[in-house]
């Protein structure tokens, strides 16, 4: 039995360029290699390189150096050169003897360098050994690609689930206060615009990256899921509150905290949008100047991103009618919050708010309750 019949089957069919000006070596070569791969000839390194590019791409070149026109050495750093070709593996055929030409071609990435006169089984081993680690690296490459699309897979699978149980969460406070309607997705809007309009700006820079602010718009439906666990006589209270019941609703704020910090302790580790959401549930109440609520917190010691949802929260609520009080013009609820610049509101985020203030409004018309 021939020592080829236990060749690999992975290698059954491969393909080989064969490249030399001399037609007797050609033929010799195409004798050696075709009974067991497809062999493919070219006569000039011109016609080598339109051969290799042609469908189905070589496995691999046998390439002679020594050829008018272009050389060996010119036709591979022309295949180099050419994304289509470039990770075909390349042997230099010749009979160029001395360390020199031989360093040079392995220099240039070729894989194996044989002298003329050819040994026929030294070949076959070569070719084969070349191939095979050809076959493998390509294999890895297909397991890398593939494990590379799972993991994406999986990623934006795990977003989905991400964000369909932010909608669930955030809805809860929704059904507990009809009143609601498209607020979250107002708010989610404004932060948007106010954390783009500020990326740049020096004090917040370094803090509002993309990937922040991705995780700030995710986190933003959250503010308000403390609400769940207000009773409906205050909720729901059709006119003002007594201050003994707004002692109560501003309880709102800690129980979405803590909410949140129980899922948070559940997951046995830190997660970027629950982190956020409990800054926004907690803090979006602060006041600049620190007459706030839960913590009395002011200036910067209140987390941007409550500063953020701050203007987007007192805006929406001025636009938006209540059983208690009428809506106001964008106009109007704009007045309010340059007028709480420095005292409501972080003097920057209103400035930010300011220039975007047409954004908002566009905001508000697209989700109308």
């Amino acid at each position: 039995m021939s020592a080829w019949m236990g060749r690999p089957v992975a290698l059954a069919g491969q393909t080989i360029l064969v490249v030399d000006d001399t037609a007797e070596n050609l033929v010799i070569m195409g004798d050696l290699l075709s009974p067991h791969y497809a062999v493919r000839v070219a006569n000039s390194g011109q016609r080598a390189l339109i051969a290799a590019a042609r469908a189905p791409i070589p496995n691999l070149i046998l390439l002679d150096i020594l050829m008018p026109n272009m050389d060996g050495f010119a036709v591979l750093a022309h295949l180099q050169e050419n994304p289509v070709t470039r990770d075909i593996p390349v042997i230099f055929i010749t009979s160029l003897e001395g360390y020199a030409a031989e360093e040079r071609g392995l220099e240039l990435g070729a894989v194996d360098y044989i002298l003329r006169p050819i040994q026929p089984k030294v070949v076959l081993a070569r070719v084969r050994t070349h191939l095979e680690l050809k076959h493998a690296r390509d294999l890895l490459q297909d397991q890398t690609h593939l494990l590379e699309a799972e993991v994406a897979r999986r990623m934006a699978d795990n977003l989905i689930v991400q964000d369909v149980s932010i909608r669930a969460l955030a809805s809860l406070a929704e059904v507990r206060d009809p009143e609601t309607g498209s607020h979250l997705l107002r708010t989610q809007g404004y932060v948007r615009a106010l954390a783009e309009a500020l990326r740049n700006h020096p004090r917040f820079s370094a803090t509002l990256t993309t990937a922040y602010i991705e995780t700030l718009v995710k986190s933003a439906p959250l503010h308000d899921i403390g609400k769940v666990g207000i009773p409906d006589n205050i909720l729901l209270k059709p006119g003002r509150l007594t201050p003994q019941e707004w002692t109560i609703m501003k309880r709102h704020a800690r129980l979405g905290r803590d909410a949140i910090e129980h899922a948070e302790r559940d997951t046995g580790r830190t997660v970027a949008f629950l982190a956020l959401a409990k800054e926004i549930a907690n803090w979006h109440h602060e006041k600049w100047d620190g007459t706030g609520y839960p913590d009395g917190l002011d200036g910067d010691a209140i987390p941007i991103s409550a500063r953020l949802m701050a203007v987007a929260d007192v805006f929406d609520a001025l636009i938006t009618r209540r059983v208690y009080k009428p809506a106001l013009s964008v106009e109007m609820a704009a007045e309010a919050i340059v007028a709480g610049r420095g005292r409501h509101f972080d003097p920057d985020v209103v400035d930010a708010f300011v220039a975007v203030r047409d954004k908002f409004a566009a905001i508000a018309a697209a989700c109308v309750d």
